[in-house]
């Protein structure tokens, strides 16, 4: 009896040890409060970090303690906010639960892929995987399309430490195809605009030329308007996206000119190849549902916002008016 007693006591003992492991509050300096958990690192190994990092006085006992719950937890790799006052069963459930820092990645409307690309190559959580543009993993997710301008959503996404390039750009990739598709769905009956793939043309070139949001769908407009009655489009950023890094912040006569420029819609009818930036929901819609309205014509009044005309006397009193006599704080986007 006496020995039966001398074991209950023992276990009770364990129990009590095993526990304070599991339930003492965590501490830590403030700026150490991340805890990083890697691909496949079990239980165990949490265990020993946790010691190593000082955060529990023992790495055994807490394994011990883990065993008597019969913890069916598994831990998910990523990082993980360490929380003042919190206890190690607390953050071991965060952990299974896959409660990891999450980091934003803002896409603006109206940029490049490049650029997306060039944000995910920069960003010291993302992993890349990707060699290049024309990496085969990355074809694969534009399918019949040979650009990738323009097929990924401009969007803040959420982003965990280990994601890989590829991984958000599949994320944005699904997002622009539901947003399109959703577009497309609600699209007015008369747009002179063939596909799915012209409506995204059409909107990257709304996007690169609106500087007020509500004068996305009057651009629309002048646009369609323009391509039912097979005027060309004569927008400059198509001009600048198909000179690329030759771009030099001036566009000159030459440019407006140039034949060999297959983005150069002063020379080219319809639209132009491909998108020349990522548009975003707003200028999709637009596109599909321009505004009403017998404007053929714009230029930028150096506010951000434009001024718009039915015929081309109107438009040249307008150009000498806002453009032939720019005031000098012009700017032809807002601040």
């Amino acid at each position: 009896m006496a020995g039966l007693l001398t074991v209950g006591a023992a276990m009770t003992s364990v129990y009590i040890v095993a526990e304070s492991q599991l339930n003492t509050p965590l501490t830590f300096a403030i700026d150490d409060d991340v805890f990083l958990v890697s691909e496949g690192q079990g239980l165990n190994a949490i265990a020993t970090t946790l010691e190593e990092r000082g955060l529990i006085s023992s790495a055994r006992w807490l394994r011990v303690g883990i065993q008597l719950r019969s913890s069916d937890l598994v831990p998910k790799k990523g990082e993980y906010r360490l929380v003042p006052g919190e206890s190690v069963a607390q953050l071991l459930q965060r952990i299974h639960n896959n409660a990891v820092i999450r980091y934003a990645l803002t896409v603006p409307e109206g940029v490049t892929f490049e650029w997306f690309l060039d944000q995910l190559w920069q960003h010291p959580r993302v992993t890349r995987v990707l060699d290049g543009v024309a990496d085969p993993q990355l074809s694969a997710l534009l399918g019949d399309y040979d650009s990738p301008e323009g097929l990924f959503l401009p969007e803040t996404y959420l982003i965990q430490s280990g994601d890989t390039d590829l991984d958000i750009l599949r994320r944005a990739r699904d997002a622009m195809k539901q947003v399109v598709a959703s577009a497309w769905m609600e699209r007015a009956e008369d747009i002179p605009l063939a596909s799915p793939y012209e409506a995204l043309i059409l909107a990257s070139i709304i996007e690169k030329e609106t500087g007020i949001g509500s004068e996305r769908d009057i651009i629309a407009g002048v646009f369609s308007r323009r391509l039912k009655q097979g005027m060309r489009l004569q927008t400059d950023p198509t001009i600048i996206y198909g000179l690329g890094s030759q771009f030099d912040g001036n566009l000159t006569r030459r440019h407006l000119q140039d034949r060999d420029n297959k983005y150069n819609t002063y020379r080219i009818a319809g639209l132009p190849p491909t998108p020349i930036s990522l548009p975003g929901k707003k200028a999709i819609e637009a596109a599909l549902r321009p505004a009403a309205g017998a404007s053929l014509y714009f230029v930028a009044k150096g506010d951000g916002s434009h001024a718009f005309s039915d015929s081309l006397s109107e438009h040249k009193k307008n150009v000498r008016r806002y453009q032939l006599q720019r005031r000098e704080d012009y700017r032809s986007s807002p601040r």
